[in-house]
């Protein structure tokens, strides 16, 4: 990963566009499989990022399925993921820890995309969702509003996951 190019096309891309994403108190919860609300009209993904966000939506998708390898073949190996303001960073240090509790947390939830910004400049590019999440912990029903901010880079292989932020908060009734 070429660390100074990425944050100056990072840098630039935040600069030319406004997109927020809320920082959370931390839990244990959440990463997004969102399914697309029908109607939702917080969706602002030009053509140029789909390919990106189509790779953040399978990434949720394999987590959530439990496909290990799927979800080892979208994170390129230094990646960093933070969540409940903890780190993991790499992707063996991902797999051999948190992958495995998020994949079982997530196999019986039920999420809705309600917000989603992407960006592209060059070869970076990123994504930032909101989501409602229902599930169940420890037998009980949960609703969780969950943030999720992917940066994505574009190599020989197609777009690789180089950073991950989760948060999430319960939704109040």
């Amino acid at each position: 990963m070429n660390i100074k190019p990425t944050l100056l096309a990072l840098a630039i891309v935040l600069a030319s566009s406004p997109a927020a994403v809320a920082q959370t108190a931390p839990t244990n919860a959440a990463h997004s499989q969102a399914e697309p609300a029908a109607a939702t009209t917080g969706i602002d993904v030009p053509a140029e990022a789909e390919a990106a966000v189509a790779v953040a939506d399978a990434f949720g998708k394999a987590l959530a399925a439990g496909d290990f390898a799927q979800v080892e073949a979208m994170l390129d190996p230094d990646v960093i993921i933070l969540e409940s303001g903890g780190a993991e960073r790499s992707r063996s240090e991902y797999l051999g820890h948190h992958a495995k509790s998020d994949a079982k947390f997530l196999a019986g939830s039920r999420s809705t995309l309600s917000h989603r910004t992407a960006r592209v400049a060059e070869d970076t590019a990123w994504v930032a969702s909101e989501s409602e999440l229902h599930a169940t912990r420890d037998g009980k029903p949960m609703a969780l509003l969950s943030t999720e901010t992917m940066v994505l880079e574009q190599g020989p292989s197609g777009w690789k996951i180089v950073h991950i932020h989760w948060s999430s908060r319960a939704k109040k009734s």
